[in-house]
């Protein structure tokens, strides 16, 4: 967690160590820094990022990889609906950080859980449940 005024590109470099082996980092335009993305490209991680308008020279990006993106965002849409991680209400992060992990596991199982088929004539229809296509 960081600061409020904090620029997204400055928290993100404090945890490049621990990120996990990727091809692709996709993000938004607050992470658009050549110092960022030099550190992505030394650890052999390829920035999706597009450039910010202020930018002088154009970056190019995978715009079809970027567009993919939305699926995280609409994740955290849903995670902000909880009141309590929206406000960030816990003041110790690892009590925020489980109380994010609970939400996140709620919302998951909630979006791909079997659902039932309408009912026909008072009876279940006999088609068998099948769960959703899971999106990561």
């Amino acid at each position: 967690m960081t600061a409020g005024q904090v620029s997204d590109d400055t928290g993100a470099a404090a945890l490049l160590s621990s990120l996990p082996a990727a091809e692709w980092l996709i993000a938004d335009r607050g992470y658009d820094a050549d110092r960022f993305r030099d550190a992505l490209k030394d650890k052999g991680i390829r920035p999706c990022i597009p450039g910010r308008k202020s930018r002088g020279e154009a970056v190019r990006y995978d715009k079809r990889r970027y567009k993919r993106r939305n699926r995280i965002e609409i994740m955290f849409g849903g995670l902000k609906e909880w009141r309590r991680i929206a406000t960030r209400y816990d003041r110790c992060a690892k009590t925020f950080l489980s109380a994010d992990a609970l939400a996140t596991a709620v919302i998951f199982w909630l979006r791909n859980s079997m659902s039932l088929e309408p009912r026909h004539a008072g009876k279940l229809c006999e088609q068998p449940l099948r769960p959703r296509r899971v999106l990561l």
